[in-house]
């Protein structure tokens, strides 16, 4: 069958092939797709696989060959999932393919502020540790992991694994679940509720999918619950915080501190109220973005398709 990838370029920038999908289907690929090409380039796809470009309803409805999509991702946000099943078109998506790596990426962001490991190489390259009198210097506090705790907001895959991370690391594990969970092995462990969680922690990562009820909750009165001393860490979705309100309490010094793998718009415009903020470290989404994890989400994209094309679809969103 006729297939389109709409947006293949972060999936595969050249280390990543589309062997799996090419031995299979009659494949093209775009590296990215404006919006106003999307209907040119799809008009005789029967599968169509996208990663951030949107298949809105009127696209879905002008797609008269279009039978099957699979998102090049977990989140499925960018497909109106009605219009498709109004058509028996079945959605899939590519869960659990990302946990270890967006895992990871939590600990680089909290270890970039509790060792600063940039600013002190930047700094002995500088010529400081030259110039010192002592056998070591330090620019910034540094403190240790051990003894604190560490609040994960949502326990899902990515958050059971950071939560056992944070225990290897000697960390108190906070947790708030809107729905019941099993706890893990270890201790100290607990879960919460939300507004507990942000009180005690001393360090909150986010790992809940992005709803209508929490879109922007990460606001000025949650923030000034948190202690002084806390840090906040957002791998999941950029809408969950209001970015003007955190930018106030990190230049008002309300929490310590904060790292973010997203951002409400991305990329992010020059405009951006975090722009220019103290004590705030921020990657261009790229958690999910290890070889690793690429080559796993292709792998279940091409399992996506296969199944689809013997008729026994899997991971499907939209219940057809």
């Amino acid at each position: 069958m006729k297939t389109v990838i709409l947006d293949g370029y972060t999936l595969n920038p050249g280390d990543n092939p589309w062997t799996g999908l090419e031995e299979i289907c009659d494949l093209t690929v775009y590296d990215r797709t404006p919006p106003q090409l999307v209907l040119e380039r799809a008009k005789n796809a029967d599968i169509i696989l996208t990663n951030k470009t949107q298949l809105s309803a009127e696209i879905i409805n002008n797609l008269p060959r279009l039978k099957f999509i699979s998102v090049l991702a977990t989140g499925y946000n960018v497909v109106d999932l009605e219009a498709a099943a109004s058509r028996n078109i079945p959605v899939s998506n590519v869960p659990g393919y990302s946990p270890p790596s967006v895992a990871q990426h939590v600990f680089a962001l909290l270890l970039a502020h509790a060792n600063r490991v940039a600013m002190h190489d930047q700094a002995v390259k500088d010529g400081q540790w030259a110039q010192q009198e002592d056998f070591c210097f330090w620019n910034a506090p540094l403190f240790e992991l051990a003894g604190k705790k560490m609040g994960i907001v949502g326990f899902g895959d990515i958050g059971k694994r950071v939560g056992s991370i944070a225990n290897s690391f000697g960390m108190e594990v906070l947790v708030y679940a809107p729905r019941p969970k099993p706890a893990p092995d270890y201790e100290p462990f607990s879960f919460v509720s939300l507004k507990e969680l942000f009180r005690e922690a001393d360090v909150v990562s986010l790992h809940c999918p992005l709803t209508a009820e929490n879109e922007r909750f990460i606001n000025k009165n949650m923030l000034s619950t948190m202690k002084p001393s806390a840090y906040l860490i957002n791998t999941a979705r950029g809408p969950l915080i209001n970015e003007a309100d955190l930018a106030a309490a990190l230049t008002g010094g309300i929490i310590a501190g904060a790292a973010l793998d997203v951002v409400g718009v991305e990329p992010m415009l020059p405009g951006n109220p975090l722009s220019g903020t103290p004590n705030l470290t921020i990657t261009p989404h790229i958690a999910w973005a290890t070889l690793e994890a690429r080559s796993r989400l292709t792998g279940t994209t091409v399992e996506n398709v296969q199944a689809f094309l013997n008729e026994k679809t899997i991971n499907v969103v939209n219940g057809i």
